[in-house]
């Protein structure tokens, strides 16, 4: 394959990959789509802004690490001239250049240089070494800030994710209320219309439906944010009707995995910590590329020239003629350099040792972010066992009201005080429900298990 088809397939494929970078999924636009978490999370991976920025930071890497990997090889030039002059002549040639040779009249004359030259580094104190290790350390560094953003979002998306579901919930808790309610208000008002309640158990319960109804309405307008805030954070066309798939059953926590193990399996798989190690490999890198400012020089060159000038004889054979030659060494040993180099090494282990506490401050941040991760899980454990227990007890005592509100055994404040206890029972169970999800797949997420449901 010639190199012009090699260069022109190259730039198809680059120019294709930018367009995957950059392009939204023109399929979604104007659809209605129902997604589940984990389809939610590969989208937001995919078209994340911040993380598509770090995707371009990390192509400059890439960039700077075939830079690196370039300075072993020696460089060509090539320099080429052409001059022409115009001279005037009196009585004789007074220029041997001319065309001329006698009388009053004028000439012109033409040369030309042409040459190649060639420089190649032989040794400079590892530079080069230390540059390649360093710019690779850069680049294995880019791509683990990919890794800690597509974290982020992960989280960020779960937590968006589940407070729909918590949304969606109550909405049907609140509406089989609000049904019940209207249940209530037609069986009393059936009474009412008899003579055997007065009006004010009638308008109790019209007012505990209208409070209902208030709720639900609440409820609804709270996923309809929380929707849009999810559809944000994947960045979906305006156009784009979404919603979430709701999984069919949610299991409760068992057990609880050890504190310590999730501990270890962070420290070993998240790239946080990952980040700064090779934050301190590339600082010990600067170091030893500071120190080859004491260490000499050794470098390599090439020239190949020639030239002709118009009036000594045919160009080709000027050119076989005047062709030269070289090759030389250049040995440059550093002497005095007015402690510029020794500031450069100090400032150096400065950058060491800044990189180890940064590597000692990650390990031990994301350290206190498991144990807390560990804290919330067992804390949402005991609510959620608790709430459920209220739950239970709340919504029988709700059940036996209401079959006495139907036989007109207890009256409508005592029916009403249960129904309210039972109300804030079932929200703090759901809402316990949905906090013990949410920590339990944070927590499993930082011992290395994808976010799923």
């Amino acid at each position: 394959m010639r190199l012009k088809q090699k260069i022109i397939i190259f730039l198809l494929l680059l120019f294709a990959g930018f367009h995957d970078l950059y392009a939204q999924d023109s399929t979604l636009i104007g659809k209605t789509i129902s997604w589940d978490l984990v389809k939610c999370i590969d989208y937001a991976k995919k078209n994340n802004i911040q993380i598509n920025t770090l995707r371009l930071s990390q192509l400059t890497s890439q960039q700077q690490y075939l830079l690196a990997k370039a300075a072993r090889l020696p460089n060509l030039s090539g320099s080429a001239s052409q001059n022409f002059e115009h001279a005037k002549t009196n009585g004789g040639n007074s220029n041997n250049n001319s065309f001329t040779t006698g009388g009053t009249g004028s000439g012109f004359t033409a040369s030309g240089a042409y040459s190649l030259n060639s420089n190649v580094t032989l040794y400079n104190g590892n530079l080069i070494t230390n540059t390649i290790l360093q710019a690779n350390a850069a680049v294995q560094e880019a791509n683990l800030s990919i890794l800690q953003q597509e974290n982020d979002v992960s989280l960020q998306i779960t937590q968006a994710y589940l407070a729909i579901l918590l949304d969606k919930e109550n909405i049907v808790y609140d509406t089989d209320l609000v049904n019940t309610a209207q249940a209530q208000v037609k069986l009393e008002q059936q009474r009412y219309d008899v003579g055997s309640v007065a009006r004010f158990a009638l308008i109790q319960l019209e007012a505990q439906h209208a409070t209902d109804q208030y709720t639900l309405v609440n409820a609804q307008n709270t996923e309809r944010g929380d929707i849009l805030t999810l559809k944000q954070l994947l960045l979906l066309p305006s156009d784009v009707s979404f919603d979430i798939m709701k999984p069919d059953t949610i299991v409760p926590i068992d057990t609880v995995a050890a504190f310590h193990d999730a501990e270890q399996s962070a420290l070993k798989k998240f790239p946080d910590v990952k980040i700064g190690e090779l934050g301190v490999k590339t600082a010990q890198y600067g170091v030893d590329i500071a120190r080859a400012g004491y260490k000499p020089t050794l470098t390599a060159g090439a020239s190949l020239n020639s030239g002709y000038l118009s009036d000594q004889g045919s160009f080709p054979n000027q050119l076989n003629n005047n062709f030269n030659q070289q090759l030389g060494f250049t040995l440059n040993v550093p002497i005095f350099t007015k402690r510029a180099v020794k500031t450069q090494v100090e400032e150096a282990k400065i950058q060491v040792d800044q990189a180890q506490l940064n590597l000692k401050n990650l390990a031990f941040t994301l350290s206190q972010t498991v144990e807390r991760a560990f804290i919330n899980v067992e804390n949402a454990k005991s609510q959620y066992s608790a709430a459920l227990e209220q739950y239970k007890y709340s919504k029988e005592s709700y059940r036996i009201a209401s079959e006495q509100l139907k036989v007109g055994v207890v009256n409508t404040v005592d029916f009403l005080l249960q129904k309210n206890l039972f109300i804030q029972a079932q929200q703090a169970f759901i809402q316990a429900k949905y906090n013990e999800l949410l920590t339990l797949k944070i927590y499993d997420f930082y011992r290395g298990i994808p976010i799923k449901l």
